[in-house]
C-alpha cells in the first residue's frame, strides 16, 4: 500500500536525526554524529546514508558507541524502551513470603472462583434435561465427562500453562495481544508501540531451529496485513464474549440460587422466581457504583464457607448413598454414555461444559493476584471440593434419579437447607460480581488500545488500581440481565446460551497462547502443536455441542458478541483512518520556518496545550488555531496521550519531551504515556504541574548536553579514552539507562563543565524564566474536533461504516475535554473534517 509506506516514511523521518557538527559553524564539517532527538530541532533533518559510519551519543554526551548501518528509530521510542517491562518478558520479581502467598490464595476464593464454584447448582440439572436417567451408565458417563473436563481444562491448561503466558503479571485476551504486539509489529491501532521492531533484536540468542522459526513467523505476521486483521478480530471476539459472560453469569447464577425456593415455599412458582431474581439483580448492579474495595477479604470467607459446604455435602452423599460412583474415573464410561444416548448425549455435552464456567477468570483476574496464589487456591481447595460435590450429587442420583431437575438442593440434608440456601445465594451474587468487574476491565483495556468508544471510567479505590466502575456498561448489563431472566424464565434455557460464550473465549485463549509459544517462548514445535491439538480439539468438540442449541437460546451470546465486535471494530477502523489522515496532512517544518518565531500572529503570555494523537509532526489542526485566534500563547506544547502495550507506566517515566523548531519558537512536543491498566487519576492542576516540572528538567538536561558537547570538542583527548573499539554489529544496542548516565556525568570534573561559555547558562535561565512566566499566566487547552468522512469515490460499505456508524459512535461517546480531564473554562476548540 503506497499510502501506508508514505505514513511509515513520514513517521521515521522525524526519528533519530543526523546532523553535521559543523553545520552551524565550528568543528569539522565532515564528521557525523547520531543525536537522540532531545537536543535537535524537528526542522533540522538530513538524508540518512546507510553506508556511512554513525556515532551515537548518550543524553549526556560522554559515552559514544560506533555502529555500522544502524536502524533509524524515533528518539521518543528509544526513551520508551526505558519503561519497565517493555524489553520483553515478565519482570523479575522478588520471592514473595509464603504467608503473603497464602493470604493472596485465600483472597482468590472471593474474586476468581465464584463463578466456577457455583456451577454445581445447575450442571447436572441441565445435563439430565437432555438425557433421562434409565441406568447407571447415564450417571457415571456424565460424571466421568465432568471429572475429566475439570482436570484437563482448568487444571492442566490454565493452572499449569496459560497462567505462565502473562504480560508482566497481567492476564486476559488483551494482555496476550499486547504481549504479541511487543514481539511482532502486528498492531493496527493508531497508538504506535514503542520500539516494537527492536524488541526481538534485544532477545537474540544462539541460532537454534526454534529461534529461526520464531523469526520466520514474526516476519509473516508483520508482512501480511490480513493476518494482522484476523488477529485483532480474534482478540475483539474473545473480549466481546467475556462481556457477554457479564450478562449471562448474573442471570444464571442468581436464578439457580433462588430456584431452591421452588418446592420449599407453597405457591412459589416461576413468576415469583423471575420477580425475585430481577429484584436481586437490580440491587446487585445498583451497588456497583460504590466499588469493590477490599473485595478479596470481604468475599473470601463466604466463598470459603461455600466450598466447605460443597465438599462436606459431597462426602456425606458419597458415603451415605453410593461410594462406587468413583468408578467414573474410568474413561470407558464416556464411551458407553455416548453409545447409549447417541444424539441426546451429544446435546447433553453442552451442559457438561458448564462445570468449567469461570475458568477464564483465573487468567483474566491475574493482575490482582499472583500465579502461585491462584495455583495454590485451585489445587488445594477449589479442585477437590468441586470433585467431591459432583461425586456426591452422582451418588444421590444413583438412588433418586427422579431428583435430577433439582439435584443440588434435593441432595442437601433437610436440616441444612436454609443455611445452605443463604450461602448459595451469597455465592451466586459474588460470582456475578466477579464477571461484572471483569467486563469493566475488558472495556477499559479496549478503550486504552483504541478499540472501544470513549466512556466514563470511575476509579473506585485509591489502593487498588484495577478497581473501576463504568456507569454506561453497568446499566447496560443490568438491563440485559433483567431482559434475559424475563425472557428465558428458567436456568436450563439460559444454560443453553451460556456455553457458547464460555467455549468461545477458551478457543481464543488457546489460539493466542499457541502464538506466544512459537513466537515468544520458542517452544519445541512438537510440544507447541500438542497444546492446540489436545485442548483445541476438546474445545471444538464442546463448541459443536453447544452450537446445536442455537435455536434453544444459543443465539443470544452470538448476538451479544456480534454487537460488541461490530462496535469495537468500527471504532478501531475509523480511528485508524483518522490517524492516517492526520499523519498525511501534518504541517511541514518548512512552512513553520516561513512563519517565523511569531507564527504569523501575536504571542501572548501563557501555555497552550494542544491535544492531538500524533507522536511525531505538527498536526494540521494547529493552522486552524492560527487562523481563528487573534493571538497565540508564548509557549506551545503539543500533548499526545499515548497508551502503550505495557500494564503500567511509572509516574516518573510518564512524560517524554522534544523541542519543535528553534529555541525562539518555544514549541515542544510532550508524549504522556499510560499503560493499558493505568487509570488517569490526576486532576488538571496536578497534570499541569507535572508537565511543567518535567519540561524544566528537559530544558536543564538539554543545556547540560550542549555544555558537555562543547567541552568535548575542546578536549579531543578525552574522547580517545572512552570511545570503544569499532563495533561491526548491525544491532541497535539498548540505550544507556538513567543511572548509567548519571554515573558517567559524575565522572566528568566540575571545572570541565564550568569552563564552557556562559551564553548557554544565560539562554537556559531566560527560557526557564519565560516558562515560569507563561505558567503563572495560566494554561489554555486547545482541542481539535476532527470529523471523518469517506470520499465520494469510496466503496458503499466504507461510506456506510464511516459516515453513519462511526459518526454515530463519535457523536455519542465522551467528548475530548472529558476524556482528557481538562477544565471546561479553559478550553478553545476548533473543528476540521478529514476525508478518508
Amino acid at each position: 500500500m503506497s499510502s501506508k509506506e508514505e505514513i511509515e516514511e513520514n513517521s521515521i523521518s522525524e526519528g533519530l536525526l543526523l546532523r553535521r557538527n559543523g553545520s552551524n559553524g565550528g568543528g569539522s564539517s565532515g564528521s557525523l554524529r547520531w543525536v537522540d532527538g532531545s537536543e535537535v530541532n524537528d526542522n533540522q533533518e538530513e538524508v540518512y546514508d546507510k553506508n556511512e559510519e554513525i556515532i551515537r551519543e548518550s543524553n549526556y554526551g560522554s559515552v559514544r558507541r560506533r555502529l555500522k548501518k544502524p536502524r533509524r528509530v524515533d528518539s521518543l521510542d528509544v526513551e520508551s524502551m526505558q519503561i519497565k517491562g517493555v524489553n520483553g518478558g515478565s519482570q523479575h520479581k522478588k520471592d514473595v513470603p509464603l504467608l503473603a502467598t497464602l493470604s493472596l490464595a485465600f483472597q482468590t476464593l472471593g474474586v476468581v472462583y465464584g463463578d466456577m464454584g457455583t456451577s454445581p447448582l445447575y450442571v447436572f440439572s441441565d445435563v439430565f434435561s437432555k438425557v433421562h436417567i434409565t441406568s447407571e451408565v447415564d450417571v457415571l458417563g456424565a460424571l466421568s465427562i465432568v471429572l475429566y473436563t475439570i482436570a484437563l481444562i482448568p487444571l492442566m491448561k490454565y493452572v499449569f500453562i496459560v497462567l505462565k503466558a502473562n504480560d508482566n503479571g497481567e492476564g486476559g485476551t488483551f494482555a496476550l495481544y499486547s504481549l504479541i504486539c511487543r514481539y511482532a509489529n502486528v498492531n493496527l491501532l493508531p497508538n504506535r508501540t514503542p520500539a516494537d521492531e527492536c524488541i526481538s533484536s534485544f532477545k537474540l540468542r544462539l541460532p537454534t531451529p526454534e529461534l529461526e522459526r520464531a523469526v520466520y513467523i514474526k516476519e509473516i505476521l508483520e508482512r501480511k496485513s490480513l493476518l494482522k486483521t484476523i488477529l485483532l478480530l480474534l482478540v475483539l471476539m474473545g473480549t466481546s464474549m467475556i462481556i457477554g459472560d457479564g450478562i449471562l453469569t448474573p442471570a444464571i447464577s442468581v436464578m439457580s440460587a433462588v430456584s431452591g425456593l421452588e418446592g420449599r415455599i407453597p405457591g412459589f412458582n416461576t413468576d415469583a422466581l423471575v420477580i425475585i431474581s430481577i429484584i436481586i439483580l437490580g440491587a446487585l448492579f445498583s451497588i456497583q457504583r460504590f466499588g469493590s474495595s477490599k473485595v478479596g477479604f470481604t468475599f473470601a470467607p463466604a466463598l470459603a464457607l461455600w466450598f466447605f459446604c460443597l465438599g462436606s455435602i459431597g462426602i456425606y452423599n458419597l458415603l451415605k448413598f453410593d461410594v462406587t460412583v468413583i468408578r467414573a474415573v474410568n474413561p470407558a464410561y464416556i464411551y458407553l454414555f455416548f453409545k447409549k444416548n447417541s444424539t441426546n448425549g451429544w446435546s447433553a455435552l453442552g451442559g457438561c461444559v458448564l462445570c468449567i464456567t469461570g475458568a477464564e477468570a483465573m487468567f483474566a483476574d491475574l493482575g490482582h493476584f499472583s500465579v502461585k496464589s491462584i495455583q495454590i487456591a485451585f489445587t488445594s481447595v477449589v479442585f477437590p471440593c468441586l470433585l467431591l460435590a459432583y461425586l456426591g450429587q452422582a451418588a444421590f442420583l444413583m438412588k433418586y434419579p427422579q431428583s435430577a431437575g433439582r439435584i443440588f438442593y434435593d441432595s442437601v440434608p433437610n436440616t441444612l437447607f436454609w443455611p445452605v440456601f443463604v450461602i448459595a445465594t451469597i455465592a451466586a451474587i459474588i460470582a456475578s460480581q466477579a464477571m461484572i468487574s471483569a467486563s469493566f476491565s475488558c472495556v477499559k483495556q479496549a478503550m486504552a488500545l483504541g478499540c472501544f468508544p470513549r466512556v466514563k471510567v470511575i476509579h473506585t479505590s485509591k489502593e487498588h488500581m484495577g478497581q473501576i466502575y463504568i456507569p454506561v456498561i453497568n446499566w447496560f448489563l443490568m438491563i440485559m440481565c433483567m431482559l434475559v431472566v424475563a425472557a428465558f424464565r428458567s436456568t436450563t434455557s439460559i444454560a443453553n446460551a451460556y456455553g457458547i460464550a464460555e467455549v468461545g473465549v477458551m478457543m481464543v485463549t488457546t489460539t493466542l497462547v499457541t502464538i506466544v509459544m512459537v513466537l515468544i517462548w520458542q517452544t519445541n514445535l512438537i510440544l507447541a502443536l500438542c497444546f492446540p491439538l489436545v485442548f483445541g480439539t476438546m474445545e471444538l468438540i464442546y463448541m459443536s455441542a453447544v452450537l446445536s442449541k442455537i435455536l434453544e437460546g444459543g443465539w443470544l451470546p452470538l448476538v451479544f458478541a456480534s454487537l460488541f465486535l461490530c462496535v469495537m471494530y468500527i471504532w478501531n477502523y475509523g480511528s485508524v483512518l483518522k490517524y492516517q489522515s492526520e499523519v498525511k496532512q501534518k504541517i511541514s517544518l518548512d512552512f513553520m520556518d516561513e512563519l517565523g518565531c511569531t507564527l504569523g500572529t501575536v504571542r501572548v503570555p501563557g501555555i497552550g496545550l494542544l491535544y492531538n494523537e500524533l507522536v511525531q509532526g505538527i498536526p494540521s489542526i494547529f493552522t486552524q488555531f492560527l487562523l481563528d485566534l487573534p493571538a497565540i500563547h508564548s509557549v506551545i506544547v503539543f500533548v499526545c496521550i499515548k497508551h502503550i502495550p505495557v500494564p503500567v507506566v511509572p509516574q516518573e517515566e510518564r512524560f517524554l519531551f522534544r523541542r519543535i523548531c528553534p529555541k525562539d519558537y518555544h514549541m515542544f512536543r510532550c508524549v504522556a504515556r499510560y499503560g493499558y491498566k493505568d487509570v488517569r487519576k490526576e486532576d488538571h492542576h496536578l497534570f499541569e504541574q507535572l508537565l511543567v516540572d518535567s519540561l524544566e528538567k528537559f530544558l536543564r538536561n538539554e543545556a547540560l548536553d550542549l555544555a558537555l558537547e562543547t567541552n568535548k570538542q575542546s578536549q579531543p583527548e578525552f574522547d580517545s579514552n572512552i570511545v570503544s573499539p569499532r563495533d561491526n554489529s548491525d544491532e541497535l544496542k539498548v540505550p544507556l539507562m538513567r543511572d548509567q548516565r548519571l554515573e558517567i556525568g559524575a565522572s566528568i570534573s566540575e571545572p570541565s563543565i564550568t569552563a564552557t561559555s556562559g551564553d548557554e547558562d544565560l539562554s537556559l535561565e531566560y527560557e526557564l524564566s519565560a516558562l515560569r512566566e507563561a505558567s503563572e499566566s495560566g494554561f489554555t487547552y486547545l482541542l481539535g474536533h476532527g470529523d471523518v468522512r469517506a470520499k465520494k469515490n469510496s466503496w458503499f460499505i466504507k461510506k456506510l461504516t464511516i459516515n453513519y456508524f462511526y459518526a454515530f459512535l463519535r457523536r455519542n461517546c465522551r467528548g475530548g475535554n472529558a476524556t482528557m480531564r481538562v477544565p471546561h473554562m479553559n478550553i478553545m476548540q476548533v473543528g476540521m473534517t478529514y476525508m478518508v
